[in-house]
């Protein structure tokens, strides 16, 4: 029987990936080349953009906009940037979320989408049994339909069985059964079984916990913002004698954070993280932590950075002819006792928003952090 395909989602993307590529290379092996096209399977750009070519990836699978620019990994869907936005809110343990021009894309990446089949495979599988009566959403639809939409399909994958012969996840686990019918008997033993108390508690938590999950599901995104985490300068000892820095990202309910650098004070990180921004925009937060084993991470210092000068600065670039070369726009001033380290310049470099930075780290005995921002506009 073939395993139900919400377990899928309890490893990491990683994992995922790494069978979806299996599978790709094992069909692809028996299958006879004689009439393949010729394109090298070494160039993972020559292979992406065969793959866009095919008609069904030339709409987004979820709401029909032409010419979609984003791939939802590990389900192997392209889709336009607003569903994009959605697909975020889900969390990387669900939908990862890549770019077809901005991100560089690798060979199991690329072997990801192959082996989904493209769109039409995709919602062949996950609309499989679409009720008849179901209007799925458009590219002018609101936030809450595409919202509603995009988690009943791949995260809760309400249409991939028949309603009449489907059943939850949670029966056929049955170590979960098992852990609750535990934690029942527990409450009994304890003379916590009152039973209108239970049920109302039990309620009222599971609606707040729902209604934030609708909240971040619903959020609307103006555009995406690409944070280089460049290095890290005397940063604070948390360990003996060093520490082992990562650096945390934080936009709205967006999270995400680079790898560990062991054993160093001023850590080279050179690693590339793309965040949707949310309307109303937030601060971008920074917290650097030391990793540890046995206990807890150590905090390293920590923020914030005001975002909204540089998608203003974006916006107004929309409809600018600048496209090479560097045009300053406007300086920042750094001061003794703020954020900034050093002066911060947001300028238009060949045509692309940038804002580089040296952040004095709050919170902490010193450290600082250099990072550079770059805005996309949704429009883009």
């Amino acid at each position: 029987m073939e395993e139900n395909n919400l377990l899928h989602f309890l490893d990491s993307p990683n994992a995922h990936y790494r069978r979806k590529c299996e599978e790709y290379v094992s069909r692809h092996d028996l299958d006879d080349h004689s009439d393949a096209p010729d394109i090298d399977p070494a160039n993972s750009r020559e292979r992406l953009e065969h793959l866009l070519k095919q008609p069904a990836n030339k709409f987004c699978a979820d709401c029909g906009t032409p010419d979609p620019k984003w791939a939802a990994l590990p389900f192997g869907a392209l889709i336009c940037i607003k569903c994009s936005g959605t697909h975020r809110s889900l969390g990387v343990h669900i939908s990862k979320v890549i770019s077809v021009n901005l991100d560089e894309w690798t060979d199991e990446e690329v072997n990801c989408l192959a082996c989904s089949g493209g769109n039409a495979n995709v919602n062949t599988r996950y609309e499989a049994f679409l009720p008849e009566n179901y209007i799925k959403p458009r590219q002018d639809c609101t936030t809450e339909e595409r919202s509603n939409f995009i988690k009943k399909k791949y995260e809760h994958q309400q249409f991939v069985t028949d309603p009449q012969f489907s059943c939850p996840l949670r029966l056929n686990n049955k170590h979960t059964a098992d852990k609750q019918h535990h934690q029942q008997n527990s409450s009994v033993r304890h003379g916590f079984a009152h039973p209108f108390r239970n049920s109302w508690r039990r309620k009222d938590s599971d609606t707040k916990g729902l209604k934030k999950m609708t909240d971040v599901g619903m959020v609307e995104f103006v555009g995406l913002i690409k944070v280089d985490i460049r290095r890290g300068t005397n940063l604070a000892v948390r360990d003996v004698m060093s520490s082992d820095p990562y650096v945390m990202l934080n936009l709205g309910h967006q999270s995400m954070k680079t790898k560990v650098i062991k054993n160093t004070l001023n850590p080279v990180w050179n690693e590339r993280l793309m965040l949707s921004i949310p309307h109303p925009v937030p601060p971008l937060k920074l917290q650097v932590f030391d990793k540890d084993t046995f206990t807890s991470d150590d905090r390293m210092g920590d923020v914030e950075v005001d975002i909204q000068p540089l998608i203003s600065a974006a916006r107004e670039n929309e409809n600018s002819a600048v496209t090479a070369g560097s045009v300053e726009i406007t300086k920042l001033l750094a001061s003794d006792d703020g954020t900034l380290a050093k002066d911060s310049v947001i300028a238009v470099v060949d045509g692309k928003v940038k804002q580089e930075i040296t952040l004095r780290l709050q919170n902490v005995e010193h450290g600082e952090l250099e990072i550079e921002l770059e805005c996309v506009p949704l429009s883009q």
